[in-house]
C-alpha cells in the first residue's frame, strides 16, 4: 500500500472500527454518489459529513447566492462569502475538509425540466430544499427512476426526517397530501445541525449496509422541549406518485 493509500484510510480509521463498518463500508462510501439538494442550512451540514465520512462523489444543487441572513445557519458560508454563488463556495470548503472527495457544484433550479438530468447517474438523493414543490419535484424523480431519497425538514427549533425507498416504503406525496403554505421560514442553525446530521447518518448506515432506517418512520425532533417523537408512516392507497409501484407489486 502507498503511503498516499495509507494517510486516506487513516482518515477514516475511527469510523471504520464501529462493527459491520470496516475497510468495505469505506470502499462503499469512496464509491457512491450522492445528490444534496439545496446548499443551505441543511445541505451545508449534510454535506459537510459526508464529505467528511469520505463519500466519494457528491453533487451540490443550488441556485442561490449567500446572503448575510444565511449565516445564521448555513455554516459552509463566511461573511466573505456574501454575493458569491452557494455552489461555489461550499466546493471550496468540502474539498478542503476532504481533499479525497469530489464535490461537483450545480448553480441549477430544481424543475421538472431539469431534475432527471440533475439526479441521473447519481446513486443517492438528499433532500435539503426550503419548499414543498421543489420536494415534490424530488420524490417523483426518486420514485420513477428508483432512487432512495433522504427527506428532512426544519421550522424555527423543529425539524423532522424519513427515509423513503421507492417500492418499499410511504413517499412523500403519502405524508404530505397537500403543499403547506408558509412564508419565510423561521430557522436556528442548531435546528439544521440536528436534522441535517441525521440525515447524513441515514445515507451513510444506508451506503455501509448497517443500522435500522428511517424508513415508514417519521422522526419529529423538538428542540424547544428537547423531546423526539416518531408516526408510522404508511403508503397512501390515492397517492399519485407511487401508486403505480403498488399496483405493479400486486
Amino acid at each position: 500500500m502507498s503511503k498516499a493509500a495509507g494517510r486516506g484510510l487513516q482518515r477514516y480509521d475511527r469510523q471504520m472500527l464501529i462493527e459491520g463498518f470496516g475497510r468495505e463500508g469505506q470502499e462503499r462510501l469512496r464509491r457512491a454518489k450522492v445528490v444534496v439538494a439545496g446548499a443551505g442550512g441543511l445541505g451545508c451540514v449534510i454535506s459537510i459529513y459526508l464529505a467528511a465520512a469520505g463519500v466519494g462523489k457528491i453533487r451540490l444543487v443550488d441556485h442561490d447566492r449567500v446572503e448575510f441572513t444565511d449565516l445564521n445557519r448555513q455554516i459552509l458560508y463566511t461573511d466573505k462569502d456574501v454575493g458569491r454563488r452557494k455552489v461555489d463556495s461550499a466546493k471550496e470548503r468540502l474539498e478542503s475538509l476532504n481533499p479525497e472527495v469530489t464535490v461537483e457544484a450545480v448553480d441549477q433550479t430544481i424543475t421538472e425540466d431539469s431534475v432527471l438530468e440533475l439526479v441521473g447517474g447519481y446513486d443517492l438523493i438528499v433532500d435539503a430544499m426550503d419548499n414543498f414543490a421543489a420536494r415534490y419535484i424530488l420524490n417523483k424523480a426518486a420514485i420513477d427512476n428508483d432512487i432512495p431519497l433522504f427527506h428532512g425538514a426544519i421550522h424555527g427549533f423543529e425539524g423532522r426526517a424519513t427515509t423513503i425507498i421507492p417500492g418499499r416504503t410511504a413517499c412523500l406525496r403519502c405524508l404530505y397530501r397537500r403543499v403547506p403554505s408558509l412564508g419565510t421560514t423561521p430557522v436556528i442553525g442548531v435546528a439544521a445541525a440536528v436534522i441535517g446530521s441525521i440525515q447524513a447518518t441515514e445515507v451513510i448506515k444506508y451506503i455501509v449496509g448497517i443500522g435500522e432506517l428511517l424508513t415508514n418512520r417519521l422522526l419529529i425532533y423538538d428542540g424547544l422541549g428537547l423531546e423526539c417523537m416518531e408516526l408510522e408512516l404508511k403508503r397512501h392507497p390515492d397517492c399519485e406518485e407511487c401508486r403505480h409501484i403498488r399496483e405493479a407489486q400486486r
